[in-house]
């Protein structure tokens, strides 16, 4: 168990997401990183979906209230252990009654912090996942407060060493396969969508500029600040199911990114659609930085996908001698 110490509004229990209800009007939630909690996850030796906690909102301090081991991915937020600093990207084993502080990230938006077993809070409609609008999911359907004791599921993995472990960032292992510019924004690949010519006049523009990530931004999506596009007639039409990444654009013309929390149905044009791989980067983008969209399509994104498997293969491999040989 753990014990929540310190934190900030809108730090939750989340997983993978939930699937499957979006028919229902029920949103996938879910970490807005993947990638960070698979990598945790394999780490530890736990489900690659275990729950975690997803923090970004800084500080952040818990107490373990039992010996067992951590994994700490996603955004390097300095880290420290009973005031010991602690590595980005980093597992290792903790002791009863240890300690743990993170702070505002110097590179980053979002730190998950996994722990052997997962999170063991209840399943809803097949996910761990904090659905915060709806009140459902996670610890009692909202985030987390101060006093919080979490409950953690079984594990038959070996403890992580005291003097710890680390991964290679996905960011770092795979650089090549996913670009910045040369101002060292980073690029997110996106394919045109349903209205894309509606924006015709645009189209060279919405490729080109640099988009800011505007404060009017959470884990329901992520609004664009910067020359508006607009359309070249006004059309009515009728709401359509929404997924992550689509990229709408409403009447004032400044982008909207559709993410984990996003409604299931809206009807603003569609410009584009962010490939679902390049989206834990958009996770870890905060507030008042800036993106580029680069116009990709489905071969790209296929072969973005197969470096993605690579990468967590090679991990799964590394980490194999960490774990006990019945049931893993």
């Amino acid at each position: 168990m753990i014990e929540i110490i310190k934190t900030g509004a809108l730090n939750t229990v989340q997983d993978l997401g939930r699937s499957g209800f979006r028919h229902m009007g029920v949103s996938v939630s879910g970490v807005m990183d993947p990638l960070a909690l698979r990598a945790g996850n394999i780490l530890l030796g736990n489900d690659e979906n275990a729950a975690c906690l997803e923090i970004q909102l800084f500080p952040f301090r818990v107490r373990f209230l039992a010996d067992t081991s951590i994994a700490l991915t996603g955004a390097d937020c300095r880290a420290k252990l009973d005031g010991e600093a602690l590595p980005p990207w980093w597992g290792c084993a903790v002791k009863q009654g240890q300690e743990l502080e993170l702070n505002f990230p110097r590179h980053g938006a979002r730190s998950y912090l996994c722990v052997a077993g997962g999170i063991d809070v209840p399943l809803v409609m097949g996910s761990r996942s904090t659905a915060l609008r709806g009140s459902f999911g996670g610890h009692e359907g909202r985030w987390l407060q101060k006093g919080d004791r979490l409950p953690l599921g079984e594990t038959q993995a070996l403890p992580l060493p005291a003097s710890g472990m680390g991964i290679e960032p996905p960011a770092v292992a795979m650089a090549a396969a996913f670009p910045c510019n040369a101002d060292g924004v980073i690029q997110l690949r996106a394919i045109p969508s349903g209205e894309y010519e509606l924006f015709a006049a645009d189209h060279a523009r919405f490729w080109q500029q640099q988009w800011q990530i505007s404060n009017q931004s959470n884990r329901t999506g992520y609004r664009l600040s910067g020359e508006p596009i607009l359309p070249s007639k006004v059309v009515e039409m009728r709401s359509y199911g929404l997924v992550p990444g689509i990229v709408q654009v409403p009447p004032a013309g400044e982008p909207i990114i559709q993410l984990s929390d996003a409604n299931t149905a809206g009807g603003y044009p569609k410009m584009a659609g962010i490939i679902e791989e390049d989206l834990w980067r958009l996770g870890q983008v905060q507030p008042g930085q800036y993106i580029q969209l680069i116009k990709s399509d489905a071969r790209e994104a296929i072969s973005v996908a197969a470096e993605i498997q690579r990468w967590l293969t090679r991990l799964r491999d590394s980490c194999l001698p960490m774990k006990k040989v019945v049931g893993l």
